[in-house]
């Protein structure tokens, strides 16, 4: 499964100034909902709703990271981390949708100074799903207004933390926001109506670029980009009806988001298709979004094969998933190549400058054996191959600059509740207790030159 050549990566291969981390977001983690002035959000709304979580629970625990992130944080800077991303959630900002949550902003400054205490700089991922509900009940995404209020909050944020946090993200996978949230009902806040879905892409799309100017304005020094879910779209079979129907798929998956941020606006394939489900826009919109940035994130799990399925959906195809292939516990192809030809692509379509893989990672059932640890031999492999495909992609010319492995904990894996487990430390949520896994102990000895 994992090869000699991947087991001799060594942290020199990617370069001194490269920053390696995890990754988390704060529904996922934090807990604590009725804590600190924090407000309801969709998730929390979406999580009372019978049959939207497959074990029926909620992140109103999940793994207590509001108050035991100095624990987490250590674990972080004992694995030799140098970066950790995590997401601010917006309802413990405003308490009531519109005057600041004092209690709820010294939470990230104590996280922030936290991590610097550290010695390790804080990646902010300003919109990470959960919504305060009070927008939601306006319209959420599909409506202006949201937009505006995004741009008060990330003023507020940058204005705040902006002395102590040079790096940030605008949203984290437009595409998951969308068409979970507003098109197949997956996430919350659990819509189904594809026109709904596109014109939500669109404003998530528009308050990226309207942040920039402000984010900039308020951190001289800013590094500021977006996190995108891609995946590489493979035809089912060498058919041109197969082919066509991979390439009216990636312009949905792919295109739709990267063509519009590198200035090429919408893909007219794509728009073509969707009729008078395509977005409404004001004026200036695509300007806004093609407003330059300072880095791409990837998040990166597994490919998407498509074949012709006439009728089918508003791009009349399907995915296929073949047999025979390697798959995580969620049913996701484990396909590392996968990653150099997305980080490739990048590189070559769009003249991407700088790019970090800003999620990847993999789910498997871990239990814990009778001394308590944790082997975890395919995650431990999937993290070798991976790392390896993106030292491949870097020896290509892509400009690879960091990796954020997900996620530091096991946690509330949305409408999988906790059966899935993608952390590199294990968490018994009975106790809270953290244990790091075989792959984190690896992960560590990487970080650390030790192995």
């Amino acid at each position: 499964m994992t090869s000699n050549k991947d087991q001799d990566l060594q942290r020199s291969d990617f370069g001194a100034d490269f920053l390696w981390g995890c990754a988390t977001s704060s529904y996922q983690i934090e807990g604590a909902v009725h804590e600190g002035g924090r407000v309801e959000s969709i998730w929390d709304r979406f999580c009372t709703q019978p049959g939207k979580i497959r074990d029926g629970s909620s992140g109103a625990v999940a793994c207590d990271h509001y108050h035991r992130w100095p624990q987490d944080l250590d674990m972080l800077k004992d694995m030799g981390a140098n970066a950790y991303r995590f997401s601010i959630a917006w309802p413990r900002i405003y308490g009531d949708g519109k005057t600041p949550n004092e209690e709820g902003i010294a939470f990230y400054e104590k996280l922030v100074d936290g991590l610097l205490e550290r010695g390790i700089e804080p990646w902010i991922t300003l919109y990470h799903w959960d919504l305060p509900q009070v927008l939601q009940e306006q319209g959420g995404w599909a409506v202006r207004s949201t937009v505006n209020a995004y741009l008060e909050y990330v003023d507020l944020m940058t204005r705040r933390l902006g002395s102590r946090v040079r790096h940030w993200i605008t949203h984290n996978e437009p595409w998951c926001t969308a068409m979970h949230g507003y098109w197949d009902g997956m996430h919350a806040p659990g819509m189904k109506d594809f026109r709904t879905a596109v014109q939500c892409s669109h404003n998530v799309l528009a308050s990226h670029g309207l942040a920039l100017p402000i984010i900039r304005r308020n951190v001289p020094d800013a590094r500021v980009g977006i996190a995108l879910s891609l995946h590489p779209t493979y035809a089912a079979s060498d058919s041109a009806e197969d082919k066509a129907a991979a390439q009216r798929h990636d312009g949905l998956r792919n295109r739709w988001y990267l063509d519009p941020l590198y200035g090429k606006g919408y893909p007219a394939d794509t728009l073509a298709l969707m009729g008078a489900d395509a977005p409404k826009m004001e004026a200036g919109d695509l300007e806004a979004i093609a407003r330059k940035t300072d880095f791409v994130g990837l998040n990166y799990y597994f490919p998407e094969v498509i074949a012709d399925a006439p009728g089918h959906g508003p791009l009349h195809g399907r995915i296929v998933h073949p047999e025979g292939v390697e798959r995580t516990a969620f049913g996701w192809q484990v396909a590392p190549e996968g990653l150099t030809d997305l980080l490739v692509r990048i590189r070559r379509d769009y003249g991407a400058q700088e790019v970090y893989v800003t999620e990847n990672g993999s789910s498997y059932e871990d239990v814990p054996g009778p001394d308590g640890t944790v082997q975890d031999p395919q995650r431990l492999s999937y993290l070798q191959r991976h790392l390896a495909a993106m030292r491949e992609a870097m020896r290509q010319g892509v400009p690879v600059k960091g990796y954020f492995a997900w996620s530091l904990l096991d946690n509330f894996e949305w409408a999988e509740g906790y059966i899935r487990r993608f952390g590199l430390a294990y968490v018994d949520f009975a106790t809270q207790q953290r244990t790091l896994k075989q792959s984190g102990q690896w992960y560590r000895a990487l970080l650390k030159g030790t192995r």
